[in-house]
Formats: C-alpha cells, sequence, structure tokens
C-alpha cells in the first residue's frame, strides 16, 4: 500500500488548499466530486478507473490538478496524454516534463510518483493495455495525428 502524503498545498488530511483545478468544466466539477467523496463519487467514472493527478505549474510554480483516467502496469499507473485528440499536449504534461515528482490520488490514497513518458520499447505494449481497456483511445489517436505518450507513474 501507498504512503499516504500531503499533496502540494495539502492541509495534510487530502483536502488540497491552494490548488488550482482544471478550467475544463466537466472535468472540475468531476475533480471536485472525487475530493469531496474521498474518491467514492469519481474512481470509477464511466466504468473506468480515474485518479486525480496534481502536478507544479511549470510557469508559476503552483500545484496544478486533473482528472485522468489510469491504467495498471504491475506496481505503475500508467495514464496517456490524450487531450481528447487534440493535437497540443496538455498542460499537466508539460508541467511534468518539468518537474516529474507527482502526487496522485486515487480513491482515498494520496501518495507521490515520479512521472516519465513511457520509452519507445514500452510504448507498444503499454498501448495495448490502454486501447484492451478503452478503444476509444485509437479514435484519439488517429484524430491527434501523433503518437499519444502513455505516462508511467511510479510510486516511491
Amino acid at each position: 500500500m501507498e504512503e499516504r502524503v500531503a499533496g502540494p498545498g495539502s492541509d495534510g488530511a487530502g483536502a488540497a488548499a491552494g490548488v488550482t483545478d482544471s478550467s475544463i468544466g466537466w472535468v472540475a466539477r468531476h475533480i471536485r466530486r472525487y475530493v469531496e467523496t474521498d474518491g467514492r463519487d469519481g474512481q470509477r467514472w464511466y466504468g473506468h478507473d480515474s485518479l486525480l493527478l496534481t502536478t507544479r505549474g511549470r510557469i508559476t510554480g503552483r500545484p496544478r490538478r486533473t482528472a485522468l483516467f489510469y491504467w495498471r502496469d504491475g506496481d505503475d499507473y500508467l495514464v496517456v496524454v490524450s487531450n481528447g485528440g487534440v493535437p497540443a499536449y496538455p498542460d499537466w504534461y508539460l508541467n511534468l516534463l518539468r518537474d516529474p515528482e507527482v502526487v496522485v490520488q486515487v480513491g482515498s490514497d494520496m501518495f507521490l510518483v515520479t512521472a516519465r513518458p513511457a520509452t519507445s520499447e514500452e510504448r507498444p505494449r503499454l498501448w495495448q493495455l490502454v486501447i484492451a481497456g478503452l478503444p476509444r483511445y485509437a479514435r484519439y489517436q488517429r484524430r491527434a495525428k501523433r503518437d499519444l505518450p502513455v505516462v508511467v507513474l511510479r510510486p516511491h
């Protein structure tokens, strides 16, 4: 079991203070439900597992939080940089490239992870895990006209 930690800007009780949530309305509402219920409402989302990822803003240095679907590969968590299939990378990805030490919340557990993009050797196997669980990500891949990075989140 991962150690429960206070996230960036957290009051130590798991309720984050000073964290800026996604500016996308439906994502912000999902985050709010997830946080308010300690993950009871939101960890399973549209039939798939979701987590909260808190990165440090690469420009502001302030904590930024988003909700993402995830997959497991052994002890690691996997997330995909899909951005709904648009060509631009989302801010959370650019943030973790700058500072890979991030905080993840899965259900009521909050813990530190080190984030890294999957290597070109790892990605084909990990991508198969992704599309087996959520086939629509193959559509996002085609729409984006770029490889959608798979990010490996390794707990400390």
